[in-house]
C-alpha cells in the first residue's frame, strides 16, 4: 500500500523541480552584473557596479579622487603631483600618531600603535598568486602580439585599412589634445555612459543598429571592389 502513494508524490516532486529551472544561472534584475565565470566574477562584477553607480558614494569617491589627480598631472608634472600626494598622505598618518600618543600620555593608557591593526596585516605576494597574475598578463601579451601581426601584416586588407583610417584620424585628434586631457575625457565618458545606456538602452539600439547596418553595407561594397577580398572570399 505504501507504493501507490510513493507513486502520487512523484509527480509533485517533479513539477517542483521543473518549476526551479527557470531560475537557474543567469538570472538576476536586469541592473544586476553579468553571469560570468566563477574566478572573473568577483573583479568584474566590481567594476560593473563601480561605472554603474551601484553604491554612489563610493563611486564618487573613486571617480572624484581620479579626475582630481588627472586634473592635477595636467597642471603640474607627476613627480610634484607624487610628492604632494605622498606629503599629504604622511601629514595625516603623523598628524594621527601624535595625536594619539598624546591621548594616551595623558589618559594613561596602553592602547599600543594606532595603525596596529593595519601593520600586522600581510600583504606579501605569494609565487603562485604572482605565476597567476602572469599567466594573466601572457594571455592578453600574445593576443595583442598576434592582432598587431595580423594588422601590419595585412592578413586582412580591409582590417588594415581600418587601422590606418583611425592613425589618420587620431593625428588630428593628437593635434587638439594631449595624452592627459584625452584620460580625463575618457574617465568622463567612462563614468557616465554606461548609465545614460542603461537608462535609454532601447532608442540607443535603435539608432545603433542603424548605423552598423549602414556601416555593414559599405564595408560590403568596399570589400567587393577589392579584387584580392572578393577572390579570398570566392574560396
Amino acid at each position: 500500500m505504501a507504493e501507490p502513494s510513493a507513486a502520487t508524490q512523484s509527480p509533485s516532486v517533479s513539477s517542483s523541480s521543473s518549476g526551479a529551472e527557470p531560475s537557474a544561472p543567469g538570472g538576476g534584475s536586469p541592473g544586476s552584473c553579468p553571469a560570468l565565470g566563477a574566478k572573473s566574477c568577483g573583479s568584474s562584477c566590481a567594476v560593473h557596479d563601480l561605472i554603474f553607480w551601484r553604491d554612489v558614494k563610493k563611486t564618487g569617491f573613486v571617480f572624484g579622487t581620479t579626475l582630481i589627480m588627472l586634473l592635477s598631472l595636467a597642471a603640474f608634472s607627476v613627480i610634484s603631483v607624487v610628492s604632494y600626494l605622498i606629503l599629504a598622505l604622511l601629514s595625516v598618518t603623523i598628524s594621527f600618531r601624535v595625536y594619539k600618543s598624546v591621548i594616551q600620555a595623558v589618559q594613561k593608557s596602553e592602547e599600543g600603535h594606532p595603525f596596529k591593526a593595519y601593520l600586522d596585516v600581510d600583504i606579501t605576494l605569494s609565487s603562485e598568486a604572482f605565476h597567476n597574475y602572469v599567466n594573466a598578463a601572457m594571455v592578453h601579451i600574445n593576443r595583442a602580439l598576434k592582432l598587431i601581426i595580423r594588422l601590419f601584416l595585412v592578413e586582412d586588407l580591409v582590417d588594415s585599412l581600418k587601422l590606418a583610417v583611425f592613425m589618420w584620424l587620431m593625428t588630428y585628434v593628437g593635434a587638439v589634445f594631449n595624452g592627459i586631457t584625452l584620460l580625463i575625457l575618457a574617465e568622463l565618458l567612462i563614468f557616465s555612459v554606461p548609465i545614460v545606456y542603461e537608462k535609454y538602452k532601447t532608442q540607443i539600439d535603435h539608432y545603433v543598429g542603424i548605423a552598423r547596418d549602414q556601416t555593414k553595407s559599405i564595408v560590403e561594397k568596399i570589400q567587393a571592389k577589392l579584387p584580392g577580398v572578393a577572390k579570398k572570399k570566392a574560396e
